[in-house]
Formats: structure tokens, sequence, C-alpha cells
């Protein structure tokens, strides 16, 4: 992987309501620090020369910069606005790279580009490398980890009166960063938007590409609700 371009968008555009609190999740302090600057210090960490991409909806961008200054937040990252859904939230952040940002050099189509959520600190930089080199491989890979409850499939839509058990070996819960080449995502991202896109790999599989699975870390947990806080702090 050496000598191919590694960038990341870091998509944060919670609103705090599963959370209980007025301040979006991404801003809540764990151990006294905003939770979005504790992701872009892991990925700033884990490659410092890595130009990073902070999609954010323009009605935050102004608190956040306030935040910056409060915290004296040194991490290089160029802010972008964010769209209406996750989806256009990513193409602004993909389109952001072609366009030339940070560097005025529009991105190579061969670079690769990791999209992580912005209120996921704790993904491990093993799995971050592993994504960028499972992407370089394949073109297109994510963090999954075992499901380790019982799972069950509702088969009514009223009730869940008709259920049975599933094998949970065949399922995986998915992570973040989901890492691509950029030349594929930006062909993904192309097509027009669809409620079934539920993530990148969505996407991406929508053009008839596969995604390889990565081996993720369970620390890496997506904070969007008080319990998920409490066990932050911990971690």
């Amino acid at each position: 992987m050496e000598g191919t371009q590694r960038y990341a968008i870091i998509v944060a555009g919670g609103k705090g309501l599963r959370m209980g609190s007025d301040t979006p999740k991404q801003f809540l302090a764990v151990q006294g620090r905003p939770l979005l600057m504790l992701t872009l210090e892991n990925f700033h960490s884990f490659d410092s020369s890595m130009p990073l991409i902070l999609v954010l909806p323009e009605s935050q961008q102004v608190y956040w910069e306030r935040l910056c200054r409060e915290y004296v937040f040194r991490v290089p990252h160029t802010i972008v606005s964010g769209g209406e859904t996750r989806f256009h939230s990513v193409r602004n952040g993909l389109q952001a790279l072609l366009n030339g940002q940070p560097d005025g050099q529009p991105a190579s189509l061969e670079s690769l580009v990791a999209v992580h959520d912005g209120v996921r600190p704790f993904v491990s930089h093993e799995v971050i490398a592993a994504c960028f080199e499972a992407a370089e491989r394949d073109g297109a890979a994510l963090p999954v980890i075992p499901v380790v409850e019982t799972l069950r499939e509702v088969l009514d839509d009223v009730g869940g009166s008709k259920n049975r058990t599933v094998p949970r070996n065949r399922y995986r819960l998915v992570q973040t960063p989901q890492t691509f080449r950029l030349g594929l995502l930006r062909d993904a991202y192309a097509q027009p938007y669809s409620e079934a896109f539920t993530d990148d790999a969505s996407v991406v599989e929508a053009l008839g590409h596969p995604v390889t699975l990565v081996e993720g870390n369970r620390e890496n947990i997506k904070i969007t609700t008080p319990y998920d806080l409490a066990v932050a702090e911990i971690l």
C-alpha cells in the first residue's frame, strides 16, 4: 500500500435525539473532550499525513469552530457542509476530494478513502489499516463483528406473533470505516438516492461490486444513547 494516497471522510450529522440532549451527540464530552475530537485525533494518530474531511451540517459549523478554539484543537481537517441525508453528506465529502480539497489537487481515482462515523472514536488502528489494505486489493471493504446473541426473524408486520430463530453465525454487525477506491465510490454515489442505501457498502453493492469483510474491534461502538456514552467513559 506504500505510495497509495489515503483519505478519510468523517461524517457527523447527528442531532442527539436518542441521547435526550439538545447538544448534537458528536459534541458531547467523553473524559472532558468532545467525541468528534477523539475520532479525528484517532485517525490523525493513525496517519498524520492523511487528509481528513469533516462533513458537518452548516448549522453546526460555527459551534464546532468555537469548540476547536476552546479546546485548542489542532488536528488539521477540512470542513464540508452536510446534506439532507447521510448519502448526500458522503457525496458532498467525495465531491470535495474530487474538486481538489484540501490541497488544491483533485484526488486520484486510484486513491483510497475511508468513510467513518464521527461518533465512533474507538476504532483500532489495526482495523483501519486492515480496511485500507483490503480496499486496495479488492476495491471495497468494511469492518464487522460476530453476532453474539440469539437472533429471531419476525415474519409478520403486526405484533410479531410469527417469528423464528435464525442462525446467527451467518450474520455480522457492520462498523466503520467503510473503505473504497475513490473511483469506485465516486461511481457508486453518482447513482440516484434510494432509501435502500443504509450505508456506503449498500451504495457500492448497488453497482454490482462485492464488499470484502474485515474483522472489526468490539470497542468500535457507535455512540448514540446515554448507555453508549457511559460505556465510552469506561473505554
